[in-house]
């Protein structure tokens, strides 16, 4: 998140972009996990027209999605299924578009010997709802076969033992195709050479066998997997040739088993499955004659008893309609209550969505209330203040109103006037300050206390003049103005 630069909001705090915070996001999960192992189990697997594969890794507490590239999907060497459980190596990321973080697989195992044998029972289940191991398919294997074809390894014991049992018993001409019976490349040699017997035509160079054996000796289950592949089950299925399945002890099963047309135990087995005895075939042959007639018999006798059982065991079809009349009911109303239920859970989820909104909003609705009556609680403090403050300010100046009233009032001429002085102005209104300043015949006005009078210099005397008084000092507060002086 060091690249971003958010803007301050209210309160400083970043404001940041839905894309800036999911790619802020992005950046340090996949900073801090770089590379993860998950193990879970595989759920809802989905193979769109893109080629990529979307599932879903789940335990019994949590989800994780998971993504595999349409690239790496080959070079894993598992087939992605539902209920498979894994071990995912990738990297951990999110993605933006649904804010949910999800694993980019590049590697994946199977989660132990538990998942291999789920693995191996799912697989099982899906060839043989193919038919692949149907009864009807299966081949007898020929009595006295000319010529053998063995699939193995040529360097083990297997085929040491299969040439010298057949030895023992009948020896024949035996074909052997080497191949590797362990590792990454078992599963293709094998199924190649299944396939390369079966092509053998019929009268060339090299004789096409009448019997072939698939064999290994004993090992894990990791050990014989290469004979649970895909690959090597319909090579098994598909051939033309009857085919003995000799893969392990007699406790080892593989799924090959069920596709061949016979499974022998061992190996040893296999060939002694091939071949009969050759002195027990002469004491056969000359018992025939004398069982002939007695196997007649007893054939007619359960030929009949078969057919009694049979018509027995057929049933009433009718039966077997309604029961099959049944089932499509119960899935009919099934497929009618299945969108009902889709329905009502989405209602769950927005009623639970509205529930939340409007708690939401009553909360902020409180919110704004508290705020509202807090700077309304603010604001009658502040007018309670103001008032106190203006009601101070006026009183403070009336009083300075009056103290200056009072001052220019003591200042006026009219004071003075009230004291028995009179203030004397010539014609043109000045003020006369002296006797010096008239002439006999001048026009005065003189002013007292309750009115002015008007008087006519007759005579002028001038007495012994004095020093004019100083002027007196100008009024800071601009008194003076237009008033008259009696100085």
């Amino acid at each position: 998140m060091d690249n971003l630069e958010p803007s301050a909001g209210p309160g400083n705090v970043p404001e940041f972009s839905v894309s800036e915070l999911s790619f802020a996001l992005k950046r340090e999960i996949e900073t801090a996990f770089p590379r993860v192992r998950v193990r879970g189990e595989v759920s809802q697997p989905s193979f769109p027209r893109s080629g990529h594969c979307y599932f879903r890794l789940k335990d019994e507490n949590a989800v994780i999605d998971g993504v595999c590239w349409k690239g790496t999907i080959p070079r894993l060497g598992i087939k992605i299924e539902e209920g498979l459980e894994v071990i995912a190596t990738g990297k951990l990321t999110t993605y933006a578009g649904s804010s949910r973080y999800q694993i980019i697989v590049d590697r994946l195992e199977l989660a132990g010997e538990g998942a291999l044998l789920k693995l191996l029972e799912d697989r099982r289940k899906k060839l043989a709802a193919e038919g692949l191991f149907d009864q009807d398919r299966k081949r007898e294997l020929p009595f006295l076969p000319e010529v053998i074809g063995v699939v193995t390894s040529p360097s083990g014991a297997v085929i040491r033992d299969i040439l010298h049992r057949l030895s023992d018993r009948f020896p024949r001409r035996v074909l052997v195709w080497p191949v590797a019976v362990q590792g990454e490349k078992a599963a293709g040699e094998v199924a190649a050479a299944i396939n390369g017997f079966n092509r053998l035509p019929e009268d060339g160079p090299v004789p096409r066998p009448d019997v072939l054996i698939v064999a290994r000796g004993g090992g894990s289950l990791e050990d014989l997997w290469a004979f649970n592949e895909e690959v090597v089950v319909r090579a098994a299925a598909a051939s033309t040739i009857p085919l003995i399945s000799a893969v392990g002890h007699e406790t080892d099963t593989t799924l090959i088993d069920f596709a061949s047309d016979r499974r022998a135990p061992t190996p040893t087995a296999a060939a002694e499955m091939a071949v009969p005895v050759r002195a027990d075939l002469l004491a056969e042959v000359l018992d025939y004659g004398k069982r002939t007639v007695a196997c007649m018999n007893r054939n007619l006798r359960e030929a009949s008893t078969e057919l009694a059982g049979l018509a027995r065991g057929l049933g009433d079809p009718h039966r077997l309609i309604e029961e099959r009349q049944q089932r499509l009911d119960v899935a009919g109303e099934r497929l009618l209550l299945g969108p009902r239920r889709v329905i009502e859970v989405k209602q769950q989820l927005i009623a639970g969505e509205a529930r939340a909104l409007k708690a939401a909003g009553e909360r902020f609705k409180s919110e704004m209330r508290q705020k509202i009556e807090h700077t309304g609680d603010r604001l009658k403090q502040h007018g309670e203040r103001l008032k106190r403050h203006s009601t101070d300010l006026f009183g403070r100046a009336a009083d300075r109103v009056d103290q200056l009233g009072k001052l220019l009032e003591s200042y006026s001429f009219h004071s003075v006037l009230n004291r028995g002085f009179a203030l004397v102005r010539d014609q043109d209104g000045q003020p006369v300050l002296a006797a010096a300043g008239t002439r006999s015949g001048d026009t005065l006005s003189i002013e007292f206390a309750d009115g002015r009078i008007g008087a006519k210099v007759t005579e002028a005397t001038t007495a012994t003049p004095r020093p004019a008084p100083a002027a007196p000092p100008r009024r800071r507060d601009g008194g003076g103005g237009n008033q008259g002086s009696l100085l």
